[in-house]
C-alpha cells in the first residue's frame, strides 16, 4: 500500500514536470513565430520612442531604417548566447524618403548579442542612418564595424549625435536591459535578412529587397510598429531628402 502511494506521488510529479515542459515549449514556439516577433517589436519601439530617455527623435527623423530585435522574459527570442532575431523596416522609395516599408525579418549573430544582465530580457534597437548602410544590411549578412560602421547611439528624446563618431556612423545601436536604455556598440555583430522567417511571415519565398520594394503587403502584426513610426517620424529629414 505504501509502495502504491509512493508510485502514485512519483507519477503525479513526473506528469507535472512533463506538463510544465510541454507548456514551456508551446510558449516558446509561439514566441518564435515571426508574427509574434513583429508584434513584440512594435511594443518595444512604442515604449522607447515615448520615453524621455529613449530613442532620440532628431536621429529617428534622419534614419533610413529602424531595426528592432526584441527579447522576451520567458523563452527568449535571443537564444544560445549569441543569436538574435527581429525586424527591420525602412522608408520606402529609391531615396528612402517614402512611407515605412513592410517589415523584413532579420537575424543576428556574434558580437554583443545574447542574453545579458543576469538572464534578464534584452531589447536591441539599431538606427540605420544612411542609404548605403540600409542597402548593405538588406542585401545580406553585414558585419557591423567592417561592412558597415556602427557606434553607440546617444540617448534621450532631445539628444543629438554630438561626436564625430556618431555623426559619421552608418548605424547607431542601443540596448535595453532591466529597464535601462543606453547606447551600445555592436561592432563585430552580423546582421541580415532571415529568409526562413520571411517565408513564414509572407507565405512565400521573398527577399529583403523585394519586401522593401513593396512586392508583398505588410502583415496585420506590423500595424502597431508601422503606425508608431509614421506617427513619430513621417518624413526623412536628412539633408537632401
Amino acid at each position: 500500500m505504501i509502495e502504491q502511494k509512493a508510485c502514485s506521488r512519483f507519477t503525479k510529479t513526473v506528469l507535472g514536470v512533463l506538463t510544465a515542459v510541454l507548456c514551456s515549449t508551446a510558449l516558446q514556439a509561439r514566441a518564435d513565430e515571426p508574427s509574434e516577433r513583429v508584434t513584440s517589436a512594435g511594443q518595444v519601439f512604442k515604449e522607447l520612442i515615448d520615453s524621455p530617455n529613449g530613442i532620440p527623435t532628431d536621429l529617428l527623423n534622419k534614419a533610413s531604417c529602424v531595426i528592432v530585435l526584441p527579447s522576451v522574459k520567458k523563452g527568449g527570442f535571443i537564444v544560445g548566447g549569441q543569436y538574435g532575431k527581429g525586424v527591420m523596416t525602412c522608408r520606402s522609395g529609391a531615396n528612402f524618403n517614402g512611407k515605412w516599408s513592410a517589415p523584413i525579418m532579420m537575424q543576428s549573430s556574434g558580437g554583443s548579442f545574447g542574453l545579458q544582465a543576469g538572464g534578464e530580457a534584452v531589447d536591441y534597437v539599431v538606427l540605420v542612418m544612411n542609404d548605403e548602410g540600409a542597402r548593405t544590411v538588406m542585401h545580406g549578412k553585414a558585419k557591423l564595424g567592417a561592412n558597415a560602421s556602427v557606434a553607440a547611439g546617444p540617448v534621450g528624446r532631445d539628444a543629438e549625435a554630438a561626436t564625430n563618431e556618431n555623426l559619421n556612423a552608418q548605424m547607431l545601436s542601443y540596448s535595453r536591459a532591466k529597464g535601462v536604455f543606453g547606447g551600445l556598440s555592436l561592432a563585430g555583430t552580423s546582421l541580415g535578412p532571415d529568409a526562413g522567417d520571411n517565408e513564414k511571415l509572407y507565405g512565400k519565398k521573398v527577399t529583403g529587397q523585394e519586401i522593401f520594394a513593396g512586392s508583398v503587403p505588410a502583415p496585420p502584426s506590423a500595424s502597431a510598429l508601422l503606425s508608431e513610426l509614421q506617427r513619430k517620424s513621417p518624413k526623412n529629414l536628412s539633408k537632401g531628402k
